[in-house]
């Protein structure tokens, strides 16, 4: 049987070519992404939904954001099937093209007061392409990295694509900034909302030139040479055999994407800004804000997966989880303090947490699941802890404020959502350093849990 030569006999300088290309493209996928729930509470209640209530326009709009999340689950079937049958490296090119043609075309899209009805059908129709291509990318992006990567820096690698949102947050809060200072007031939801999104046609061609010079991950290539070790119906087999470990698992991000999208999700935007809400700070003053807790979100988001090859994926996000859960119960008692500082003292405090549950999440992910259907079984995963956490975390903020007044009830959402994912993650064994190759597939079906036996 011949064997394709293994990640050790890869150059350094191929896989930094592929850590570049999966963190620029992932970046890329999520500015598009983040620009539109960024987008949803400054602008989209007001210019689409703006026949409904204030408060329910809010709402709706932040249902937009969660709705795409609802087919994440589509593309990552998709994405994880072909993942595993045609290769990771043809999904992500599908992937970017659909995420950045919906994203430029919603740039081009007429209003509530244009087209009526039609503007916020259009709009969520997008936002639904949107969703199947994100479910579709991070799973092939992660694997790419993760099975490029010596097997003692895989958290390193995996942090990569990991990095890529925090970048793409980074971004988009960063060119929204910009069009606020560039259009300020009127203009900015006449016109200067849309430049960002037509500037995403520039960033796909960017991301394509990038991504085709980097070679299919060698796991799939053993695997393609290996027919034995091929999935007949990896999909099928994920749900039939590993259904407790898909939901652990899912779990584990839920309790990381929750928290994460008070901001990636527009909540905190909407809520810090609204001129009839308690806080009333400026667009720009909080889009600063947003940015530079980005930048934490990166670093600590670097630094996590780099410590989990030491200390491990477990401990990792263990402590991750307990200083999430502090800064979640400490992010609206800092923010209705009303002062811009405690404003960035809150978002900062939070990124750490965040970044420590999200470094990591890459290679854990990557060694739970047997070679033949990881690319489905990552993919899927996080698709179903995308909808199980971020996708209406920012609706359900709202209508929790709504229907009682008070942010209390948020922060005692998000720290439960903390504490969910800190028990997933303990019940979850350490498999730091598995080896991932289709030839070690049986040692890598068994020993997921802490407890049963380790074999």
């Amino acid at each position: 049987m011949s064997v394709t030569p293994t990640p050790a006999t890869i150059t350094v300088k191929e896989r930094r070519r592929v850590v570049a290309a999966t963190t620029i493209g992932t970046a890329i996928e999520w500015y598009d992404y983040f620009l539109y729930a960024a987008v949803a509470g400054l602008v989209f209640n007001q210019l689409m939904f703006g026949p409904l209530e204030g408060g329910l326009a809010t709402i709706i709009s932040f249902a937009s954001v969660g709705l795409s999340f609802l087919f994440r689950p589509l593309g990552a079937f998709l994405a994880g099937h072909f993942g595993d049958k045609i290769g990771r490296r043809t999904v992500l090119m599908v992937t970017l093209f659909a995420m950045g043609g919906a994203t430029t075309l919603i740039g081009l899209l007429p209003t509530y007061d244009t087209w009526g009805i039609w503007a916020p059908i259009l709009l969520i129709t997008l936002r639904i392409i949107q969703g199947i291509s994100a479910g579709g990318e991070w799973g092939s992006a992660v694997l790419l990295a993760v099975e490029h990567a010596p097997n003692n820096k895989r958290g390193l690698y995996g942090a990569g694509p990991q990095i890529g949102v925090p970048i793409g947050l980074l971004m988009s809060s960063g060119v929204l900034s910009i069009m606020n200072t560039i259009a300020p007031g009127d203009a900015f939801l006449e016109w200067g909302w849309r430049i960002p999104f037509l500037f995403s046609i520039v960033l796909v061609i960017v991301g394509y030139v990038i991504r085709m010079g980097v070679d299919e991950s060698p796991v799939f290539q053993e695997i393609s040479e290996r027919k034995d070790a091929e999935a007949s119906n990896p999909i099928g087999i994920l749900f039939k055999r590993y259904l407790p470990l898909v939901l652990t698992a899912a779990l584990v991000f839920a309790g990381n994407g929750t928290v994460g999208y008070m901001t990636t999700g527009g909540y905190i935007q909407n809520y810090t800004t609204n001129p009839d809400g308690p806080i009333g700070l400026e667009r720009g003053d909080v889009l600063n804000a947003v940015t530079l807790s980005a930048v934490t979100w990166m670093l600590s988001t670097l630094f996590a997966g780099w410590i989990s090859d030491y200390i491990g994926r477990r401990m990792t996000y263990l402590i991750g989880f307990v200083l999430q859960g502090i800064g979640a119960a400490a992010l609206f008692p800092l923010v209705n303090t009303g002062s811009l500082g405690m404003l960035y003292l809150a978002l900062i405090g939070l990124t750490v947490g965040l970044g420590l549950t999200y470094g990591p999440q890459s290679a854990l992910y990557a060694e739970l699941f047997p070679a033949s259907i990881r690319a489905s079984g990552v993919s899927i995963t996080y698709a179903i802890g995308s909808v199980l956490g971020g996708a209406f975390a920012p609706m359900i903020a709202a209508a929790l404020l709504e229907a009682t007044g008070t942010t209390f009830a948020i922060s005692g959402y998000l720290v439960s959502a903390c504490i969910v994912g800190f028990i997933c993650v303990f019940l979850l064994r350490e498999r730091k350093g598995i080896p991932l190759g289709p030839e070690h597939e049986q040692e890598q079906m068994t020993g997921h849990f802490t407890f049963g036996k380790n074999k």
